[in-house]
């Protein structure tokens, strides 16, 4: 097997693979991650990424129980009250890191909207109404996935919402 399909077999993260399916046009960014895991900011950095354009994917949990996705910009803040109005919970809290892998089928670090174990309610800062195309992991630490934010919001289902705590 040559380099290049050695490569290009290490980025078949469920993320991917449904993207593909789906036909959307994507590009994949890697980046080094020695340690297991870098903050978004630092992974925006290591690409030489604008800081609004690369976005986190943050689970959290309801009162209800339920789970859902927050999908924001990586140097923003997710404001869990408006998440909550949004989703239409009392109270919404971030999901325990050591569930993250069994709630989602990612591990922390490499957490893609698209593919998760479950399809949950998925919510896209508004920010990125103003952006053709956005960051979000490609599945696995390491890998970043570009594509259209049309097609982000459709293959998640999810809707634009206000998310972020408030910049100063």
């Amino acid at each position: 097997m040559s380099k290049k399909n050695k490569q290009k077999n290490t980025h078949k993260t469920n993320a991917v693979r449904i993207v593909e399916a789906e036909g959307i046009e994507y590009r994949m960014h890697e980046y080094d991650a020695p340690e297991g895991f870098l903050d978004g900011v630092s992974v925006a950095t290591a690409l030489g990424q604008d800081l609004d354009q690369v976005y986190k994917t943050l689970v959290t949990v309801g009162a209800s129980r339920q789970n859902y996705v927050c999908v924001i910009p990586v140097a923003d803040e997710l404001d869990l009250k408006k998440a909550a109005k949004h989703f239409g919970e009392k109270k919404i809290e971030m999901l325990p890191s050591r569930q993250i892998t069994q709630t989602t089928g990612y591990i922390k670090g490499g957490c893609s909207p698209v593919g998760m174990k479950k399809p949950f309610p998925t919510a896209v800062d508004l920010k990125a109404e103003d952006l053709s195309t956005i960051m979000v992991s490609g599945g696995k630490v390491g890998l970043q996935m570009e594509l259209p934010v049309e097609d982000l919001l459709r293959i998640t289902g999810a809707q634009l919402a206000d998310l972020t705590v408030e910049r100063e």
